[in-house]
């Protein structure tokens, strides 16, 4: 009885012991499918590592952002990891908030995509890894388009989305022209926004960082968007961004859908839709100019400055964002269902290009064919596409994001918001010295 008293307490000093052991890895990340499904393989993770155990906190993309910059600007260290973007990458490294990350050859960094890999750079080092990458693209309903003779032979331009909208929008039908982001921010409505106002000439600031949002080519293009919205688009358009418009497209609503072409990755899964097998996908539309017609993101791995956890930081990020994490969800899911958007090698894979048919080809030339050096028909002060890489940005297209909004739902003008909007640019870009 003595020994088996010994034995169990023996037991249950190592279990505590192991348990003490383990540090704590607490990773802040967005409520989407692909990170639920990164949070789903936690088991995997620890089983491999049992000296890591991992905490996730996750928040909605809003939250994320105000949570992470709060606890990484005041130094607060409560995160191991943090999910970031293309924006606040190379500002966050600027100001040293960011650990780089220094991959070893076993990571082939050379496998990522130039243009994810670029953005996720300060000055030559990577300070980001990136778990999914994106470009925007239409999505279109072959099937409906045929009916009408439409076909998309080549990228279409705006002015032939709109033709192809009005030929086959049938509301009394339940089946809308198209579907667009219409709910206001600055990585919601105007992520869309700016890939158009771009496609017809405009840009944000010129080369001495003046505002440029009231223009001419702004006011043509956002009123060619509120227009196309009202007349060809679904209810209420200014309620919908990412989550509702795939909604309404698997329920055989939308015929057309401009968004990020990681949506593919959802309307193609049969388990959700049966309209799945019957998108065709092509390049973002353009108008005058082909240049930042197409947005650039990406959701990445980043580990803060305070982080007491770096090396296992480090051990998780490249454990979320290699080549065999890709693999094993394709294991668990089908090669369909894996993220997207960060390794050449993910498009060279010929059991992905079967899964996916013509997205593959699509999504690989539209991230290849973004530029962020030139990505204006006028030159720009700014590396990006959809966004500028400045502290202000976040306000000023928040604020025209809203603008934009109540001018959708008909509130005021179309050149009323983009007047308030330039307004509110300039006293920012005052403000902040530029």
């Amino acid at each position: 009885m003595k020994k088996t008293s010994t034995l169990f307490l023996t037991l249950v000093s190592l279990a505590f012991s192991t348990n003490v052991s383990a540090l704590d890895l607490n990773i802040a990340t967005v409520n989407n499918a692909h990170m639920m499904e990164m949070k789903a393989l936690t088991p995997a993770f620890e089983k491999d590592n049992p000296d890591i155990k991992l905490k996730w906190h996750i928040y909605n993309e809003g939250s994320l952002r105000m949570r992470a910059i709060a606890d990484i600007a005041s130094a607060g260290g409560h995160y191991d990891v943090v999910t970031i973007g293309l924006y606040e990458t190379p500002i966050w490294a600027k100001r040293n908030w960011l650990i780089p990350l220094s991959p070893d050859s076993s990571y082939d960094v050379n496998d990522l995509l130039p243009s994810i890999k670029a953005g996720l750079s300060y000055q030559g080092e990577l300070y980001a890894a990136p778990f999914y990458g994106e470009s925007s693209m239409l999505m279109y309903r072959k099937d409906i388009l045929d009916k009408a003779n439409i076909s998309f032979n080549k990228r279409p331009n705006w002015t032939e989305i709109q033709n192809a909208a009005k030929a086959v929008h049938d509301p009394d039908n339940e089946v809308y022209g198209i579907c667009l982001r219409g709910k206001p921010g600055w990585g919601d409505n105007m992520a869309l926004v700016s890939t158009i106002a771009n496609s017809f000439g405009g840009r944000w600031f010129d080369m001495d960082w003046q505002p440029e949002i009231n223009t001419n080519a702004w006011n043509k293009a956002v009123n060619f968007y509120v227009d196309l919205l009202n007349n060809y688009g679904p209810p209420n358009p200014e309620k919908n961004s990412f989550t509702e418009i795939l909604s309404l497209s698997r329920q055989g609503k939308c015929a057309m859908w401009v968004d990020a072409s990681i949506a593919a990755s959802f309307l193609t899964d049969s388990t959700q839709s049966k309209y799945a097998s019957l998108w065709s996908y092509t390049e973002a539309p353009y108008q005058i100019t082909t240049r930042g017609a197409s947005w650039l993101w990406s959701w990445a791995l980043a580990i803060p400055k305070e982080s007491k956890n770096v090396e296992a930081a480090k051990k998780f990020i490249s454990w979320a964002t290699s080549k065999d994490y890709i693999k094993r969800i394709a294991d668990k899911n089908g090669w369909a269902n894996v993220p997207t958007g960060t390794r050449l090698s993910t498009y060279n894979n010929p059991d992905y290009v079967k899964a996916v048919g013509d997205f593959a080809k699509a999504e690989l030339t539209a991230l290849n064919g973004i530029d962020p050096e030139n990505n204006t028909l006028y030159p720009s002060p700014y590396s990006s596409v959809q966004f500028v890489t400045i502290p202000e940005f976040v306000s000023i297209a928040g604020f025209a994001g809203q603008k934009i909004t109540e001018a959708l739902e008909g509130k005021i003008s179309v050149k009323q918001a983009l007047d308030s909007a330039q307004k509110i640019a300039e006293r920012e870009m005052r403000r902040a010295n530029h």
